[in-house]
C-alpha cells in the first residue's frame, strides 16, 4: 500500500492551498512566458523579463528586508554599461591618481568577450558597486538610508557622463549579442529569447530559494521587528549588507542582460527615474509577494511600450496608476489577488 504522510492530511485545506499556490503559479507563469512570444512582440517581452528580474531583485531588498533604495539604478544601469563595455571593446579603463592634480585612466587591453562573460563581468560590478555603498549606507535607516542611496546613485551617475568609455549622453551602442559559448548564436531571435527567459527564470528561482531559507525568515524578522532581532542574538547589520549585495547583484544581472538584448547602455539606464520606476513596478506588482514585482515589470513597460504614442503623457497615466494603487490597491495587483483568493503569492 501507499504510504501517507500524516502531516498532509491533518493540515487544513487552507494551508494546503497556500502550500500549492505557489508551485501553481509559477508553473503557469513559465507556461505564459514560453508562448508568449507568439502572441505579442518578442523584444517587448524580453524587455520586460529583464526589467522583471529588476524589480524581483528590488523587492528582495524593501519587501523582504524593509529597506527602501532609491538608487538601484545605480547597480542596472552601470552593470549594463560594463555588459556593453566588454562586449564591445573589451578593454577596460580604470581611473587612477599618483600624485598629480588630475586623474588619469590606466588600461587593460582585451579582447571584445562573448555575450555569457560580459554578462557575468556587468553582474560582479555590480555586486561590488552593492557591497561599498551597502557598507556605507547600512549605517543609517529609513529616510536617511534611501537618501545615502540616492546621493551614491547621483554620484555614479555624473561620474557615467564624463567617463570616456560611457559614450556621454550617446551612450555605448551596437552592442554585439555574439554567441553564447561560441556555439549560440543569439542573432538568432529564437535562440535570444530562450537565453533570456532562461536567465530570468534562474535569477527568479534563486530570489524564491533566498526568500524561503532560514537566511530570509531572519530578513522577515529584522524587517518586523529589528530591535527584537538584535536581542535575539542576529547581527542585523550584516544581514541587512548580504541582502543589499545580493539584490544589487541580482540588478546587475537585469542590467547586463538588457544591455545585450536591447544592444545599448546609455543614461537612462543609471539615472534616477530608473530607480523610481522599478518601485512603481514592485509597488503596482506588490512588494513582499514573489510573483507581484514580475507582473508590475509587465504592466509598466507595457504602458511605457503601447502608449509611447501619447508621449509625455505616459508619464501623468503612470503617475495616476501609482496614486491609485497607493490609495486602493496597497498590497498591489497580484497582492490583492493573493488576498482575494486567501492564497500566497
Amino acid at each position: 500500500m501507499e504510504r501517507v504522510d500524516p502531516a498532509a492530511v491533518m493540515a487544513p485545506p487552507a494551508q494546503q492551498t497556500r502550500s500549492l499556490s505557489e508551485p501553481i503559479a509559477f508553473v503557469v507563469m513559465v507556461l505564459a512566458l514560453v508562448i508568449a512570444p507568439y502572441f505579442f512582440y518578442p523584444m517587448f517581452v524580453m524587455q520586460a523579463l529583464c526589467f522583471a528580474l529588476f524589480a524581483c531583485a528590488f523587492n528582495l531588498l524593501i519587501g523582504y528586508g524593509g529597506l527602501l533604495s532609491f538608487g538601484h539604478a545605480l547597480y542596472f544601469g552601470w552593470a549594463s554599461y560594463i555588459a556593453a563595455h566588454l562586449a564591445k571593446v573589451g578593454t577596460i579603463s580604470f581611473p587612477i591618481w599618483y600624485g598629480s592634480p588630475k586623474w588619469h585612466w590606466a588600461t587593460i587591453p582585451l579582447p571584445p568577450l562573448s555575450p555569457e562573460l560580459a554578462i557575468l563581468g556587468g553582474t560582479l560590478a555590480g555586486g561590488m558597486l552593492g557591497l561599498i555603498a551597502g557598507t556605507l549606507a547600512i549605517r543609517r535607516q529609513g529616510i536617511y538610508f534611501a537618501m545615502i542611496t540616492l546621493a551614491l546613485a547621483q554620484m555614479m551617475y555624473f561620474f557615467a557622463l564624463q567617463a570616456p568609455f560611457t559614450g556621454g549622453e550617446d551612450g555605448i551602442q551596437g552592442v554585439p549579442r555574439g554567441k553564447i559559448l561560441g556555439v549560440i548564436d543569439l542573432a538568432d531571435p529564437t535562440n535570444l529569447y530562450v537565453t533570456v527567459l532562461v536567465i530570468f527564470l534562474v535569477g527568479f528561482l534563486l530570489i524564491y530559494r533566498i526568500i524561503h531559507s532560514p537566511f530570509g525568515e531572519v530578513l522577515k524578522a529584522i524587517r518586523e521587528n529589528e530591535a527584537r532581532a538584535i536581542s535575539l542574538g542576529y547581527k542585523t547589520d550584516r544581514y541587512k549588507l548580504m541582502a543589499f549585495v545580493l539584490s544589487a547583484t541580482l540588478a546587475g544581472l537585469a542590467g547586463s542582460t538588457k544591455a545585450i538584448v536591447l544592444q545599448i547602455a546609455s543614461l537612462t539606464d543609471v539615472n534616477w527615474p530608473m530607480s523610481g520606476e522599478v518601485v512603481l513596478m514592485a509597488l503596482v506588482g506588490g512588494l513582499g509577494t514573489v510573483f507581484g514585482p514580475v507582473a508590475g515589470a509587465f504592466i509598466v513597460i507595457a504602458m511605457q511600450n503601447y502608449l509611447a504614442q501619447i508621449g509625455q503623457w505616459v508619464t501623468v497615466i503612470q503617475g495616476t496608476i501609482f496614486v491609485l494603487c497607493v490609495l486602493l490597491f496597497r498590497r498591489g495587483v497580484v497582492g490583492e489577488l493573493a488576498n482575494l483568493l486567501r492564497i500566497r503569492l
